[in-house]
């Protein structure tokens, strides 16, 4: 994908987070996917990381190289007209550039990040070294000259015996995320609690981001609760799971 186009797609991801409240990303695995989603109608999608490995037969938690997932994902940005954002777990071990610098070439414009590094035994990162990857990451975009959308997450939740608990660290976290340059931010595992959920997004001051099953999930309660952008995770394709499972049952003999 030409630079040009590359950076008129990265714009449009931005004007669209400002317009929707909240923007709905449907999270694409492959180029049938991605073309199904946006023929619904969807302005903009994600890759996640575990839908994509799972297409691929390899593992979530950075299964893949680098490499590998910028080769997945260069046909289905070239498929689509719409900007698509990229998981990119924690990096895979390479520099904020080095990711900056993939992306961009593949036409990639935005990207989510985690604090869980998969390459060192699934240690988290401190909040000041989380902070200063995403900083890395927008000086990159910012030296690239492409706007890159830069989704900070947070695994706090995740790996709490008590989600509640870790609410004061996560909101510091997520701050500290935003003043690095985070556009949006993403605490995981609290899609179900209202409470956890808007006491994030009363905390900061850039889109929180929420998981959601397409199913069991409704747009309006994460509406109603001030969520700025929503992405399915593993759970669209899950979804599809259970409902080619239940196509199929009628046919076993």
């Amino acid at each position: 994908m030409d630079f040009r186009t590359t950076v008129e797609r990265a714009q449009r991801l931005r004007d669209l987070h400002a317009d929707r409240a909240p923007l709905v990303l449907p999270t694409v695995w492959d180029v049938w996917s991605a073309r199904t989603a946006a023929a619904a109608g969807f302005p903009a999608l994600t890759v996640g990381s575990h839908p994509l490995a799972d297409a691929r037969g390899a593992d979530d938690q950075e299964g893949q190289t680098f490499e590998e997932v910028l080769a997945a994902v260069r046909p289905i940005v070239a498929a689509v007209e719409v900007p698509v954002s990229v998981d990119l777990e924690s990096g895979y071990g390479h520099r904020p550039g080095e990711l900056v610098a993939g992306l961009v070439e593949i036409g990639g414009v935005g990207l989510n990040v985690e604090d869980t590094v998969h390459a060192e035994g699934g240690r988290m990162r401190s909040t000041e070294e989380h902070a200063a990857y995403v900083a890395g990451l927008r000086a990159a975009a910012d030296d690239a000259g492409v706007p890159l959308w830069v989704n900070g997450r947070t695994d706090l939740f995740l790996h709490a015996t008590d989600a509640a608990a870790v609410l004061d660290e996560a909101i510091e976290r997520l701050r500290a995320l935003a003043r690095a340059g985070a556009d949006s931010v993403y605490p995981v595992r609290i899609q179900d609690d209202d409470d956890l959920l808007a006491a994030v997004v009363g905390a900061v001051d850039v889109p929180v981001n929420s998981t959601a099953h397409p199913v069991t999930h409704d747009l309006e309660r994460f509406r109603r609760l001030g969520v700025g952008r929503v992405t399915f995770g593993p759970l669209l394709q899950r979804a599809l799971t259970d409902a080619m499972s239940e196509m199929l049952g009628p046919w076993r003999r």
